[in-house]
C-alpha cells in the first residue's frame, strides 16, 4: 500500500514483512444484496474490539432493493480506523474493495492514484459492464494502471470452498462472497477472523450450515491474501490511546435511544415513544421496542399525526414522552407541536435529517431542517432547539433533550443527522449512577392557592398535574389560555402577555446551558462555526490547519441552537472573520444575523447529501486566510 499521509515503518523481518500504519481508510462498495453493510460493520467491529479507534459512514440506497448492478443501487461501507485520533471517516480511500462495475465507477474518485482496488473479476461481465455505463472493461483497458489493483475472481472461489457443504442453494453461495473479501482485507491489515466467525456462530446458531460456510469462506480469503504477490505486506494499525473505561462501538441511533433509556431512569419517569417508521430515524424505534423490561412503551402509529398524538396525550399521563421523525414528518408533526408549546407539557421531538424537500435523498444527509425547527409552526411557538454532534454524544443529547423537556415544562426538538445517526464510533459506557439527577414539576397534593398556570419565578415553568390527582382538576386545549387560571381567553391584552411569557421561558433556558468553549484558539484571524453532525468534519481539518503552523484560527462548535448559550456575542467578537460550515445553504448563518446585529460571517456550504471532506474545508480555510 502506498504511503499516502501515514508513516509506515518496517516492524518484521519475516519475508513479508509487517509494516505499521498511524490509520487507514477502507470502503466495501456493491449492490444493495451483496452485503456491504454486514461486511464493513465487522471489520469495524473487528477493529474496535483490538483496540483502534474507528469511525464510519454507511452510504446505501434508498430503494429497498434497487435494479442489480445499476449506477444508483450500489450500497457502501466506508470505515476509518487509527491509532490516532479519529473523528471522521476520512476522504481519501487507501482500498477500494469493489465488488462489480458499478460499485467501482461510483467510487473510483474517492481513491487517490497508488492506492489500492481489490475487484471481483467475476462481476466484470458485459451485462454488468453496460448497467454501469463502461464502454470498456477498466480491468482490462489500462484505465486503473496509476492504481494498485488486485483482481481476485471471489464468486469462483467461494463456491470452490463451499464445495460439499450441504444445505446451500446456487443463491446463498454466491451472497458469501462478501466473507470472501472480508477474510481477504482481515490479511491485508493484520486482523484476526475470530470476532467473525464468534458472529456466524451466535447469529446461525440454529442453523449450522451457515456456521460452516461463512467460516469457510472467511478463511478462504483471508489465506488466499498469502498467496497474492500483489500483496507483498500485511499492515498492522496499534490500539489507539484513550482514556481508560469500557467502550463499545455504537451507532447515533442506538446511543439515541440509550440516551432516553437512561433520562427515564434517573427522572423515574416511564419512557413514552409514539412514532412513525422513516428513514433514518426508525432504528431508534426498533432500539426501544427491544427494552420493554425497563418499563419502555412504544407505539408503531399509523401516521406522523397519530405518532406526536400519541405522545401528547402520554406527556399528559405523567410520562416521558418521545417522537422521533425526519424532515417530513417533522413538517407533519408541526400542528401537534404547537398544541404541545400551548399546554406546555414536557416532549422530546427527534428530527434524524435528511436530503429534502419532499422525498427528497431518503438515505443521504443534510441539515436543512434547522429553520423548519425553529419556526415551521403557526403563531410565535418557540421551542427548546439542541443538536448533536457526533454518533456518541447522542446520548448524552437525548438525554439532556429530557432534562430540559422535564424541568421546563417545553417541548424539545433534538436534531441529528443521517451522518451520525448511521455512522458508529467508540462509546465509553457511562453508568447511571454518574449521570446527574433530573428533575420534575409534578405537583402531587393540591394546594389552596394553586392555579394551573401559575410558574416558577425563576424558570417561567408551570406545574405538571398528573390526570386524577384530587384538587388539581384543570383545563387543557389549544385555545388560549387565561394567565393564570388556564380558561380559554379571547382576550387582546392576555394573548399577547401569554405570548411573551412562553419566549421569555425559552429565552431563560439560557441560564440552564453551558457556554460555547472554541476550541484551538479562543482568539484570532478566523472562527470557523458549525452545529451539529458536521462536528468530526470541522474538528479534523482545524486541527490540521494548526499542525501546519496555521495558530490563529479556532473552532466554535454548537450544541444549543435556541437559546444559543449567553457567550456566543462574546466568542464570535473575538476573532475578525467568521466562516459558518453547513450542510445547507445557510441557515445557521441566518440565525446568527439574526441574533447578532451587524454581524456579516461568510459561508462554506455544501448540499450533495454527503459530509465535507477534510481538503475542501482546508482550501476555504487558507483562502480566507490569505
Amino acid at each position: 500500500m502506498p504511503k499516502s499521509n501515514y508513516a509506515m515503518i518496517k516492524t518484521s523481518p519475516e519475508a513479508r514483512d509487517i509494516q505499521s500504519l498511524e490509520a487507514v481508510v477502507v470502503r466495501f462498495v456493491g449492490d444493495s444484496g451483496d452485503g456491504m453493510q454486514l461486511t464493513g460493520t465487522q471489520f469495524t467491529d473487528t477493529s474496535a474490539m483490538f483496540g483502534n479507534d474507528v469511525a464510519t459512514f454507511p452510504n446505501y440506497p434508498s430503494e429497498i432493493r434497487a435494479p442489480q448492478g445499476s449506477l444508483y443501487g450500489v450500497s457502501g461501507y466506508q470505515v476509518h480506523i487509527g491509532s490516532i485520533e479519529v473523528s471522521t471517516p476520512g476522504d481519501n480511500v487507501d482500498l477500494l474493495v469493489a465488488m462489480n462495475p458499478a460499485g467501482l465507477k461510483t467510487n473510483l474518485y474517492a481513491v487517490k492514484p497508488g492506492h489500492t482496488i481489490i475487484a471481483d473479476s467475476d462481476s466484470f461481465t458485459k451485462k454488468n459492464l453496460e448497467k454501469a455505463q463502461y464502454e470498456t472493461n477498466p480491468l482490462r483497458d489500462g484505465s486503473l494502471e496509476n492504481y494498485r489493483v488486485i483482481e481476485v475472481a471471489m464468486t469462483s472461489l467461494t463456491k470452490e470452498a463451499l464445495k460439499g457443504v450441504e444445505g446451500l442453494d446456487n443463491k446463498s453461495i454466491t451472497r458469501s462472497k462478501n466473507m470472501f473479501a472480508l477474510g481477504m482485507v482481515y490479511w491485508m491489515y493484520h486482523r484476526s477472523p475470530e470476532h467473525t466467525i464468534d458472529f456466524f456462530r451466535k447469529k446461525f446458531r440454529k442453523q449450522p450450515h451457515l456456521i460452516e460456510a461463512n467460516t469457510k469462506v472467511l478463511n478462504a480469503g483471508y489465506y488466499y491474501s498469502e498467496t497474492l504477490e500483489l500483496i507483498p505486506n500485511s499492515y498492522s494499525i496499534a490500539p489507539a490511546k484513550m482514556p481508560s473505561g469500557t467502550y463499545r462501538v455504537i451507532m447515533g441511533n442506538t446511543a439515541t435511544a440509550w440516551g432516553f433509556l437512561a433520562a427515564a431512569e434517573k427522572s423515574g419517569r416511564e419512557l413514552f415513544l409514539g412514532s412513525y417508521p422513516i428513514t433514518p430515524a426508525s432504528e431508534i424505534l426498533h432500539e426501544l421496542v427491544k427494552h420493554k423490561h425497563f418499563g419502555v412503551k412504544t407505539l408503531q402509529a399509523e401516521d406522523e399525526i397519530a405518532g406526536i398524538s400519541s405522545a401528547i396525550g402520554a406527556a399528559f399521563a405523567g410520562d416521558l414522552a418521545i417522537t422521533t421523525t425526519s424532515g417530513p414528518g417533522l413538517a407533519l408533526k408541526g400542528e401537534a407541536l404547537g398544541l404541545a408549546l400551548m399546554l406546555e407539557l414536557p416532549l422530546v421531538v427527534v428530527d434524524v435529517q435528511r436530503g429534502g424537500p419532499s422525498t427528497g435523498l431518503p438515505t443521504k444527509t443534510e441539515q436543512s431542517d434547522l429553520l423548519q425547527a425553529m419556526y415551521g409552526r403557526n403563531g410565535d411557538s418557540p421551542l427548546i432547539v439542541i443538536a448533536a454532534s457526533t454518533p456518541a454524544n447522542c446520548f448524552h443529547f437525548a438525554f439532556e433533550a429530557c432534562r430540559l423537556a422535564l424541568e421546563h415544562m417545553t417541548p424539545v426538538i433534538l436534531m441529528t443527522d443521517g451522518y451520525i445517526a448511521n455512522g458508529s464510533a467508540p462509546w465509553k459506557i457511562e453508568s447511571a449512577a454518574s449521570l446527574p439527577e433530573i428533575g420534575n414539576r409534578i405537583l402531587r397534593e393540591a394546594r389552596e392557592d394553586w392555579q394551573p398556570y401559575q410558574r416558577d419565578p425563576e424558570t417561567l415553568a408551570r406545574s405538571w398535574v398528573l390526570p386524577g390527582t384530587p384538587g388539581l382538576e384543570h383545563r387543557l386545549g389549544g385555545l388560549e389560555k387565561d394567565n393564570p387560571t388556564g380558561n380559554v381567553s379571547y382576550v387582546p391584552g392576555n394573548h399577547e402577555e401569554m405570548t411573551r411569557i412562553r419566549s421569555e421561558k425559552i429565552r431563560r433556558v439560557q441560564h440552564r446551558i453551558p457556554d460555547v468553549v472554541p476550541e484551538f484558539a479562543s482568539e484570532g484571524d478566523l472562527l470557523v462555526v458549525g452545529w451539529g453532525g458536521t462536528y468530526g468534519a470541522l474538528h479534523t481539518a482545524v486541527k490540521q490547519m494548526q499542525q501546519e503552523g496555521y495558530g490563529n484560527i479556532g473552532l466554535a462548535h454548537f450544541n444549543y441552537i435556541n437559546p444559543l448559550p449567553g457567550n456566543t456575542g462574546e466568542v464570535l467578537r473575538a476573532f475578525k472573520k467568521i466562516l459558518v460550515c453547513e450542510l445547507n445553504t445557510g441557515q445557521f448563518a441566518k440565525l446568527l444575523r439574526i441574533n447578532f446585529s451587524g454581524l456579516e460571517p461568510e459561508q462554506f456550504n455544501k448540499v450533495q447529501g454527503l459530509p465535507f471532506g477534510n481538503d475542501e474545508l482546508m482550501d476555504k480555510f487558507k483562502q480566507l486566510l490569505s
